[in-house]
């Protein structure tokens, strides 16, 4: 274990990025006063008091919202390309604070600096991605069936965005949707996880620097605050064109209903239950090293994160082996010392949580291999677990958002296939094989269902060029990739007649 970073540390990557001790929770083109109660973000690490923020309330929303609509019919009339210059200048201000901002991330979610620094570049590639995209938001031209005619489509933007984003990524998943939408010509109003605030803060802050240096409208909103007084109202607005949510299945669920109701557009990234098959052909040293991260990495709390492990029997328990000694070597402690390999979970109701599924795992018939349980310091650290299991347990089909990893043993690669399939969720699947029709057989529609399918990498670590989502209830939507803008903008087919006939389409004959 390390010694967790003391409090002059926390104050002072706090004052670097501008953010004092008491902070309002609402942003709609200047910072805005509220009356509500406020939110204490607590360092996990610690479970000390780091600040605190004024949370919004449905009135600080509505103002939001009027914002949001005056600065759309604005920026909607700015060239994508100008668009996309205050991306670029948004990503070159997350350069400069890459440093303070990845260890905020860190202090204030309980992810180890490494990863807290790359998040931070996590949303400068998606802006640097986003720029390009400025310039290529193109349409078809297609033939028309009628004489003299010439029809296309083009895209226009969409209107104002509601983005709601988990704890566990407070500062990448805003810039997987801020910077399309952006360039894509919409606003937006965020509300982040009332777990990190002070990330929302800190970079709606350096956003907002950037709009005001270029004369921009405040397209970048912000709004913190319970489920009631921002989540809901932001569901049902139909203001919002489009509501981007990720988080829980039971939260995506809620969501999705509300917007439905109302016709309107939802992105939805929801759980994740994800699965590796290692092959007894594989590279069992590089499979090892694979599903270290793609396990333990930011304490379980990733969606990506593997909690189910198929291993073919004639390495099963060299596997085991190779990870039972594997995860006495894990560092546990400081998120921001170097040598930490895992960090904390983020409070004491995630800490229940993966003692309720372990008890529930062991009555289930599971055996706990190596960890499972809370380390005695201060803060909320658990101890990464191995558990074997049956595809017989119940619990193995649930997320449970935290370093639990079930081990299973097959025979067949269809067999494997068939029960990596059978849960609910459906976003990250992994094979480890050197076997080629191994590999293409799990990439076939009969072998993995899930919306991200690797072959020798892990289920974490996906790269903003490619789409991000997944299929069942992980909720269908995708972020990121290389036509990603669509989900931002709506669709206009265009048909012009420059001819002196009029000619109907379907050979339809109306004469008068």
């Amino acid at each position: 274990m390390t010694d967790v970073t003391a409090p002059s540390e926390a104050r002072r990557i706090l004052e670097s990025l501008g953010i004092g001790a008491d902070n309002p929770g609402a942003w709609n083109g200047s910072w805005l006063a509220t009356k509500g109660p406020a939110i204490a973000s607590v360092n996990p690490a610690t479970g000390k008091e780091l600040a605190r923020v004024r949370s919004a309330q449905s009135a600080e929303y509505e103002r939001c919202a009027i914002a949001a609509e005056a600065a759309f019919e604005v920026w909607r009339e700015w060239t994508a390309p100008a668009r996309g210059e205050i991306v670029r200048q948004l990503a070159e201000a997350l350069r400069r604070q890459k440093e303070e901002l990845g260890r905020l991330v860190s202090l204030e979610m309980g992810k180890v600096l490494s990863e807290g620094l790359g998040e931070v570049q996590e949303m400068i590639d998606m802006c640097d991605l986003a720029v390009g995209m400025s310039r290529q938001l193109y349409g078809l031209s297609m033939h028309s069936e009628r004489p003299q005619h010439r029809m296309y489509e083009q895209w226009h933007p969409l209107g104002p965005v509601g983005i709601i984003t988990a704890f566990n990524f407070p500062v990448a998943v805003w810039a997987w949707n801020a910077a399309v939408a952006a360039i894509c010509g919409d606003s937006m109003i965020w509300k982040p996880s009332e777990k990190t605030p002070l990330c929302a803060l800190a970079v709606t802050k350096i956003a907002a620097d950037v709009l005001e240096a270029n004369g921009a409208p405040p397209i970048f909103g912000l709004a913190i605050g319970d489920r009631n007084q921002v989540g809901k109202p932001m569901a049902a607005d139909p203001r919002m064109r489009l509501v981007s949510a990720t988080g829980s299945v039971r939260m995506g669920r809620a969501v999705g209903q509300v917007v439905a109701d109302r016709l309107g557009r939802t992105l939805l990234e929801l759980g994740g239950n994800n699965g590796i098959i290692v092959m007894d052909d594989a590279d069992l040293d590089l499979a090892l090293r694979a599903v270290l991260f793609a396990a333990v990495g930011t304490a379980g709390q990733r969606c990506t994160t593997t909690r189910r492990l198929f291993l073919q029997r004639g390495i099963a328990e060299a596997m085991k082996s190779k990870l039972v000694d594997a995860y006495r070597s894990i560092t546990i402690g400081d998120p921001l010392a170097a040598d930490t390999l895992m960090g904390p979970l983020v409070d004491t109701v995630a800490v229940d949580d993966m003692m309720k599924a372990l008890d529930t795992a062991r009555e289930q018939g599971g055996k706990v291999l190596i960890g499972g349980e809370r380390v005695d310091r201060s803060g909320f650290f658990v101890e990464p677990t191995l558990v074997e299991a049956t595809v017989q347990m119940p619990i193995t089909c649930d997320e449970t958002f935290a370093p639990i990893l079930y081990l299973f043993e097959f025979d067949t690669l269809e067999e494997a296939s068939a029960q990596h399939n059978a849960v609910p969720q459906g976003l990250s699947s992994a094979i480890f094989t050197l076997n080629m029709r191994s590999a293409e057989r799990f990439l076939t529609a009969a072998g993995s269902d899930c919306g991200i399918a690797n072959v020798n990498i892990g289920t974490s670590g996906a790269e903003i060029g490619g789409a991000f989502g997944g299929e069942k209830e992980t909720g269908g939507g995708r972020e990121a990739g290389s036509d990603s803008w669509k989900a931002y903008m709506r669709r206009q087919t265009c048909t012009i007649n420059y001819g002196t006939e009029l000619p109907l389409a379907q050979g339809v004959s109306f004469e008068v």
